[in-house]
């Protein structure tokens, strides 16, 4: 594919390149170029919009190019402040390299392990000495650090910010000088780091990495980035039917950005719904495999498609310790099937515009305490039911 093609598709979905003249040079230079993402494994498990970024380094990967995967066992025990109110809660190296094992084989999922150069970058820093971290630091001023946003805002709330944290650009910065980055991809709040790896690289005498920044990709909601502890996301590893009805509940607003950022094509034309089943479908192919995507299909189609609740396999709920009203049991039902987070307002609408049913029957009434019964299907809204303990 010629340089500028390679541009074309590459700019697609992205949220911001500095620069596009640049990596159009880079890219006609007819060699394999350095593409870096750095992750640090915080926890075990990755979602969707995680995913947004390897998908784009997997694109780069198919076009020839060399993708450099660093999992940062070394930066995880900091913690990256980037978009934090709050100091991360700091790991031990044990944890982050088991979840570093977790996650790179998800990562797996979508970038070819053959074609992909993944490194540590404790590999580097655990054998740096005080002076060399010493001569690192004098790089950089305390005033460039402090120009950042997240910390800025810390300041003026009168929230700390620790010394570690400062060092956290720096030293992802440096990652790039150790790898030769060509081009750093990472999500959009990641612009002052890539940014310091570009100041770091000229320092050293070597070209610059190109910023390829991705957008954040919104949660279930469509309204916040997704976010475990906000409760709107898609876990990868997640089961194949839960997977697929979360993917199910979102706006066919966000379906179309889902279809650009996650599978890199155009929201197909037709009938929404079936556009719908065709995204989560490939989502769930994807992480686990088709007969599993072919399962869900058809199990959402029976609970329903089909309205045949009674032969589906749903989620199961106790109502043990609940109040009897349709709200408090709402509420708890997707806290408790889906790790959803509703208040009572939302679970009230939800309630006054028909979309919870009890064994087939609407519940329009806030107030109602239906006689729930075991066995028994409440159905919570268009894609989502769950079934009652007792």
């Amino acid at each position: 594919m010629s340089p500028e093609k390679q541009l074309e598709l590459l700019k697609r979905g992205a949220a911001q390149i500095i620069s596009e003249a640049d990596l159009l040079e880079k890219l006609r230079q007819n060699r394999p170029l350095n593409i870096k993402l750095g992750v640090d494994p915080t926890a075990p498990d990755i979602h969707l919009g995680f995913t947004v970024a390897l998908q784009k380094l997997r694109q780069f990967q198919d076009l020839g190019h060399t993708a450099i995967l660093i999992i940062g066992d070394f930066t995880a025990m900091i913690g990256d402040p980037s978009g934090r109110s709050k100091t991360r809660p700091q790991l031990t190296h044990d944890q982050v390299m088991a979840n570093a094992r977790s996650f790179r084989d998800q990562a797996f999922k979508i970038l070819d392990p053959k074609k992909t150069k993944t490194v540590f970058n404790g590999e580097w820093f655990e054998l740096m000495t005080f002076e060399e971290v010493i001569k690192l630091n004098s790089r950089v001023t305390l005033q460039q650090m402090l120009q950042r946003e997240d910390f800025a805002k810390r300041i003026a709330n009168n929230e700390p910010v620790r010394l570690h944290e400062i060092q956290y650009p720096i030293i992802q910065g440096w990652d790039s000088v150790k790898v030769q980055a060509d081009v750093e991809i990472g999500g959009t709040d990641q612009l002052f780091n890539i940014l310091v790896g570009r100041d770091l690289q000229k320092e050293e005498g070597m070209p610059q990495q190109i910023v390829f920044l991705m957008p954040l990709l919104e949660g279930l909601d469509g309204v916040q980035k997704m976010s475990k502890s906000l409760g709107n996301y898609v876990g990868v590893s997640e089961a194949p039917e839960t997977m697929f009805g979360k993917l199910m509940s979102i706006s066919d607003t966000l379906m179309a950005r889902y279809y650009l950022l996650l599978l890199g094509e155009e929201m197909p034309g037709g009938h929404p719904m079936e556009a719908k089943k065709q995204l989560a479908f490939r989502i769930v192919e994807r992480y686990h495999s088709r007969e599993c995507a072919q399962a869900a299909l058809n199990d959402f189609n029976t609970r329903f498609s089909k309205k045949d609740l009674a032969s589906a396999d749903l989620p199961v709920i106790s109502l043990d310790g609940l109040a009897p009203d349709i709200v408090s049991v709402v509420v708890a039902a997707y806290a408790q099937a889906f790790q959803i987070t509703k208040s009572r307002g939302d679970a009230r609408r939800l309630v006054e515009q028909g979309s919870v049913q009890w064994a087939g029957e609407k519940i329009t009434d806030p107030k109602a305490t239906p006689a729930f019964a075991k066995g028994g299907e409440l159905k919570l809204d268009k894609t989502r039911a769950v079934r009652v303990a007792g």
